[in-house]
């Protein structure tokens, strides 16, 4: 299991963050995350199983940038 918390200093407030982090999670995995709103305005993005299993296909691709941004300085 995995959290994001969506940020109050953000462009349109927390509940406009967590939706666009939201939107990523779901192009990015394919599903969409939870958001859970807490009784002190906290907004937290929860990912599973299954995001996390989709956020691995990326795995090769982040290696593949960190070697990038090494070379490159």
């Amino acid at each position: 299991m995995g959290f994001a918390a969506a940020r109050a200093d953000a462009p349109g407030g927390r509940e406009a963050d967590a939706e666009r982090l939201a939107a990523v999670v779901e192009t990015l995995t394919g599903v969409k995350p939870k958001i859970r709103r807490r009784s002190d305005g906290t907004i937290v993005i929860v990912c599973y199983g299954g995001h996390l299993e989709g956020f691995r296909r990326f795995a090769e691709l982040a290696d593949a940038i960190e070697k990038w941004l090494e070379e490159a300085g």
